[in-house]
Formats: structure tokens, sequence, C-alpha cells
């Protein structure tokens, strides 16, 4: 039986939202397959004001996640592969949701939404970068229908991780 996705609205990252980001990700069971603690928050200023760029040249961009009663909870969206290595040019999607929110389905309602944003935009085909390890987004990509498509191994920090693909 599935259960219904809880709602969630994506919009283009503020200049406060960077603080929320943040906020939400200071955690090392959100960050254990990006490092292990968050970044400094400058990156986190420096990545929304990427991501307004992002969504005003190509119409996508990752969103900032949004829950029901407004509250800021994560980013999920796409962007071109920044890697020199992989899928280099193509347009990954990816998400990061804050642990209190783990396990209600919020990053696959916002996926989707990111699918159909995407495929608006004129994309064909999105990848999905993940940490073989992380079976809670290598669930995510099964439900949107990603296949796996290569196991590699990340050269910054020698683990192996899955590159999903998806035609849209």
């Amino acid at each position: 039986m599935n259960r219904a996705l809880p709602v969630v609205r994506l919009r283009v990252p503020t200049d406060e939202d960077a603080v929320a980001w943040h906020r939400v990700f200071d955690d090392p069971d959100v960050m254990e397959f990006h490092g292990g603690r968050s970044a400094e928050l400058s990156v986190y200023e420096e990545l929304t004001a990427r991501q307004r760029r992002h969504d005003a040249e190509r119409g996508f961009c990752l969103w900032t996640m949004v829950d029901g009663s407004g509250r800021v909870i994560g980013f999920t969206g796409a962007q071109p592969w920044p890697g020199d290595w992989g899928p280099r040019g193509e347009i990954e999607i990816g998400w990061r949701l804050g642990r209190e929110h783990w396990g209600r389905g919020y990053v696959t309602a916002a996926a989707r939404q990111t699918l159909e944003r995407v495929r608006a935009a004129g994309v064909a085909e999105v990848v999905a970068m993940v940490n073989a390890r992380n079976a809670r987004s290598i669930a995510v990509t099964e439900r949107l229908g990603m296949r796996l498509a290569e196991v590699f191994t990340v050269p910054t920090q020698e683990q192996q991780g899955h590159c999903y693909r998806l035609q849209l």
C-alpha cells in the first residue's frame, strides 16, 4: 500500500535560505555522505546565490524545500554535474533533508516535482550520483523509476558510488 506524500513546496533559494540550510544541515547524520559535517555559512551563501543564477539561466536549480507549515526542511533540484569525473556535462538531481523530516516522503514528493520541472525546461535525461551505502537515497531513486547505470569509485573518498539514470 502506498501512503500519501506530504505537501512540500519548492522555491528558488533566498539569501535567508543560506542560514536555514546551514542550520538544517548542521547534523552529522544529515552530512554522513557529504563530508561528515556542515559547511561554513559562507559556503551556503555562495551555493544559494549560484542556485538563483542557475534558475534564471536554465529554469532549474537546487530549490529550497518548504513543508506545509512554511518551514525550510532542505533542498532538492537539479544542476549540471560539477565534477571533473563521472557524468560530466549531464544534469544531476539531488536532495538533502533535515534529520527530523526523514522517513515521511518529503524527498520523494519534492524529487517528483523536480523531475516535472526539469522535463519542462527541456532536459531529456537526469542522473543521480549516490554513495553506495546511502540506502535512503537509493530507495528514493528507485521510487522515481531510476535505474542503476554504473558503479564507480569516488576519487576523493575512495568509496563506492552508484550512478542512476532516468530518461524523461
